[in-house]
């Protein structure tokens, strides 16, 4: 028989299917009172239902809930040891488990308040960006037991269902070094239904003591992973008995079967591959898991509030961070937040300037504003729309220009409205649309990077990366491009590739300002993404040509030509020192030991020195330096900056 718990306007109520009609059972009977009494009363009562003359509902028309809607209980178990390998294997690690998954079948306990059913929308947990689910089965014990054999352990289960068990990743990751279990990374959402199906309809999927059903998971109608439950390591029979050692099982209780591997996305991460990983689940996602037998549930994910934040404790053990001071001389006082640098002009600084601390612009004509920019992630972001807010309700924000495709400047896209026309360099756009989603840099907060791990904390550990969905800009240009802002001429000026594959400068005349993007860093090193180096030299020259005498910088304070010429004296000492340590026969990794920074070594951030040897030596020697990805890069930079 098929079970069911569906709504209705007085209450919840229990039917069992026959055809796609459900037949209820009296009002008041929850199925968790039925089930108590065994599998021959449970299809007595299924049987009576059948044969009652109460109107029957469409199952199509019903709105399904959990079949036992509030579990005494819920075990979630991992039976599947490939899972655990895969998982594992994506974080970077070994696929070999330790000795104790092989002698105990691990189980944790979920939350019965969350219990949702099989096609409620469910809530991202506060401050997730790594929202994942999981696809399995659950056995739902009937009369309850202590001390069971495996073999009596599968007499007491009284029926099978889908189970998905919702998992917000990163907060797992952030949770698991206290070793005490799992806690708000997984109980955010528990996923039970459509049906609970009693064993005797499963006995054609039977094979040796395990239930072989095909299984499928899809998100926005694209398969993730597919299999079958019967690669269980661990029984049913066996995870019930263990959990039942000195332990009263309760009618109700629920017992999830552990991923079938392949169907979720965490085990599709790759540390060595970012990109290849499906993305995590976000706002409007929908997610259908299919198993053979069972049913199909069928849930749209949807946005949550963000959490309130809690202060850290003091940690007496922990080494207290270098302070981090930015030295460079500026042209006005170097604060957080919003400052006027021209006549209808602003910047929006956020000191020291070092990763992710990025700077902005706005620029107000008549009935119309321009914004330069937006910040690492969407709280930032909305900090700075709000300040702004009293310039542009008075000139209404139409147009945003995007200097160039790192997170740092374009994360926050998404907080713009429709109306505003998002404008970008043709290679800035082709560029965003390939880079590292915002949700994996979670990776540099929750992850054990090994030695590295200190340095990404240090550098990224204060910002937030759930809820972003990058918004392309809706409008390219190639080299130049002319707009009007209220009556005010602006140009955007192509001058890369350099610092990325397409870098705009804002040029704004008539106030003699010009807003540079990562083509400028004032008091923090500048760092060649892309080049060649001889490129950013010239953009050097050429935002010295504007005759812009304020210059708002992409990192670091206000400053005039005289940051400009600073900037182009370091990139050619890369050059300069690139060059001898190449004529000397030294390899990249040994230039890196070699270097002199001479008077840029008072610049934060030094350790770029790394990135920018080797975009030189690939220069001088493609051949014989070879091509490192960005992470391999990261991680050279953390290694340096931390010796």
């Amino acid at each position: 028989m098929r079970w069911v718990t569906y709504a209705t306007d007085t209450g919840d109520r229990v039917g069992v299917l026959g055809e796609d009609l459900i037949h209820p059972v009296a009002p008041g009977v929850r199925l968790l009172d039925l089930i108590g009494g065994g599998a021959e009363a449970l299809r007595a009562a299924g049987e009576q239902a059948l044969a009652s003359s109460a109107e029957p509902v469409p199952l199509a028309q019903a709105r399904l809930r959990a079949p036992v809607p509030r579990p005494p209980s819920i075990r979630d178990c991992l039976c599947f040891l490939d899972h655990m390998r895969n998982c594992r294997q994506a974080a970077g690690q070994p696929r070999t488990l330790p000795d104790a998954w092989y002698q105990v079948p691990a189980f944790y306990f979920a939350c019965p308040s969350t219990v949702v059913g099989p096609y409620d929308d469910v809530t991202i947990s506060p401050g997730s960006a790594w929202f994942d689910f999981e696809l399995e089965i659950a056995a739902v014990i009937g009369p309850g037991g202590r001390d069971l054999t495996p073999e009596e352990a599968e007499q007491h289960i009284i029926g099978y269902t889908v189970y998905n068990d919702w998992s917000a990743r990163d907060l797992q990751l952030r949770e698991s070094p206290l070793a005490i279990g799992q806690a708000k990374g997984k109980d955010g959402a528990t996923t039970l239904g459509p049906f609970l199906v009693t064993p005797d309809e499963l006995a054609p999927y039977r094979r040796d003591g395990r239930l072989a059903l095909r299984v499928e998971a899809a998100v926005n109608g694209e398969i993730v992973g597919s299999g079958r439950t019967d690669t269980m390591d661990w029984s049913f029979g066996e995870v019930v008995s263990y959990a039942s050692r000195g332990v009263d099982l309760l009618p109700g209780d629920v017992f999830g079967s552990g991923t079938v591997p392949g169907c979720c996305l965490v085990e599709h991460l790759s540390m060595a591959d970012p990109s290849a990983c499906p993305g995590w689940l976000g706002d409007g996602d929908v997610v259908e898991l299919t198993v053979e037998g069972l049913g199909r549930t069928r849930q749209t994910v949807r946005a949550s509030a963000r959490p309130y934040p809690l202060t850290p404790r003091h940690d007496p053990d922990r080494r207290p961070p270098r302070p981090r001071v930015n030295s460079a001389r500026s042209r006005l006082p170097y604060t957080r937040g919003l400052h006027e640098v021209g006549a209808g002009v602003w910047a929006w600084l956020l000191p020291d300037g070092g990763y992710g601390l990025s700077n902005a612009g706005l620029v107000a004509g008549e009935g119309a504003s321009l914004l330069v920019d937006t910040l690492f992630d969407l709280p930032l972001t909305a900090e700075m729309l709000d300040a702004m807010r009293e310039i542009t309700d008075r000139h209404p924000l139409t147009h945003a220009a995007i200097t160039h495709s790192n997170g740092d400047h374009c994360h926050g896209t998404q907080l713009l409205g429709e109306h505003v026309d998002i404008v970008s360099a043709a290679g800035t756009r082709a560029e965003m649309r390939h880079e590292m989603r915002p949700d994996l840099l979670t990776a540099t907060q929750v992850m054990d990077i090994g030695p590295a791990t200190p340095y990404f904390r240090e550098r990224f550990g204060a910002f937030d990366f759930s809820g972003i969905r990058l918004r392309l800009p809706t409008r390219t240009y190639d080299r130049e491009l002319t707009l009007d802002i209220g009556g005010r001429q602006v140009r955007l000026m192509d001058l890369g590739p350099a610092h990325t594959s397409a870098d705009t400068v804002v040029h704004v005349p008539d106030a003699g300002v010009l807003f540079a993007g990562d083509l400028l860093f004032v008091g923090c090193t500048p760092i060649v993404w892309s080049g060649p180096i001889a490129n950013w030299i010239d953009a050097c020259d050429a935002m010295i040509a504007t005759g812009a005498h304020t210059i708002v910088p992409g990192h670091g304070p206000v400053t005039d030509p005289d940051g400009i010429r600073a900037v182009r004296g370091y990139l050619a000492h890369v050059v300069d020192q690139a060059d001898a340590a190449h004529a000397r026969g030294l390899s990249f990794p040994e230039a890196i030991s070699t270097v002199d920074l001479d008077e840029y070594a008072t610049w934060l951030d030094t350790e770029r020195i790394v990135v920018n040897l080797h975009r030189r030596y690939r220069e001088l020697d493609p051949a014989g330096t070879p091509q490192l990805d960005q992470m391999t890069l990261m991680a050279m930079m953390a290694e340096k900056a931390l010796s």
